[in-house]
């Protein structure tokens, strides 16, 4: 089992100052030096609209100044670190709620900006699982309740309990869900369900092997640890440890010799390579030091 060095993390933290946006090194700083969370907020605060989401290109491949679910997802994510209030965000998706009480993929204030070939804009009034989701996941998982989680959550669950057919995105959402869900019974029988679904389908990569979904980069297909993101998860149970532990491996090999690590989707623009460089490096980290590898 490989394990980074202090040398090897020391190159990934010259990694993050050299290159990282402002708010991943105020992230690093507060998760791997002590530092308080204020500068994590005022960093964050940049990318914020008056409606209460996040947009400003926060998540780098939507470009738009105008507030988007995703990258509104990447903000949560950022709250839950330092343990700050989702006020503002839930207002905003109260304000972007269709009918059926989801949320859209890409909202059409992007439709003038530049984003990425996959940011393809949806109806407003169609509501998406997939960050509908992960939205409901991120803001249970950092203890939070509200009517708008209440409903979004009944959106979700039939949707993922009557799952035939998926994608590795979707799965994803689908996990940060039931990983959250306060119903614990419920999400262990739609996981095992949804864990079979990947296996059956090859939708993850083990020993070079798997099956890529239509309209995916071969080298994007997940792994058994982007699944199982944490030694809890429910997507723990589809993996054997030595399957896991390779992941974990080959994850910490892939570390580039300037010391960042590098996400596998395509860059479409020069600026979101380290923009994203960034940000992947201090998710790896997160997660080699979740699995105890560091």
């Amino acid at each position: 089992m490989k394990t980074r060095t202090e040398d090897a993390v020391s190159r990934a933290e010259d990694f993050i100052h050299r290159t990282a946006r402002i708010l991943e090194r105020r992230r690093y700083e507060h998760l791997f030096k002590g530092a308080p969370a204020a500068p994590v907020l005022t960093a964050l605060s940049a990318y914020q609209n008056p409606d209460g989401g996040y947009g400003n290109a926060l998540e780098p491949d939507g470009r738009g100044p105008g507030s988007q679910p995703v990258t509104t997802l990447f903000a949560l994510h950022v709250l839950r670190e330092v343990d700050a209030p989702a006020d503002d965000v839930l207002r905003y998706l109260e304000s972007i709620t269709t009918p059926e009480g989801g949320v859209t993929f890409v909202h059409p204030n992007i439709q003038d900006y530049p984003r990425a070939p996959w940011w393809q804009i949806s109806d407003p009034d169609q509501a998406s699982l997939l960050p509908t989701a992960n939205l409901v996941g991120a803001l249970w998982q950092a203890g939070h309740t509200h009517p708008w989680i209440d409903r979004a959550a009944e959106f979700c669950w039939p949707r993922i309990e009557s799952l035939t057919t998926t994608h590795p995105y979707e799965a994803l959402g689908c996990l940060a869900f039931l990983d959250a869900a306060p119903d614990r019974p419920r999400a262990e029988a739609a996981a095992a369900k949804l864990g079979k679904l990947v296996r059956d389908n090859n939708f993850v990569l083990i020993d070079g092997q798997g099956t890529t979904p239509d309209g995916y980069n071969p080298a994007e297909l997940h792994v058994p640890h982007e699944y199982a993101s944490t030694p809890d998860s429910l997507a723990r149970s589809w993996f054997t440890d030595a399957e896991l532990d390779t992941s974990l491996d080959n994850l910490i090999s892939s570390q580039h010799e300037d010391g960042g690590w590098r996400v596998r989707w395509g860059t479409w623009t020069p600026v979101v390579e380290f923009e994203w460089a960034g940000w992947m490096t201090l998710e790896t980290l997160t997660t080699l030091k979740t699995f105890g590898r560091l």
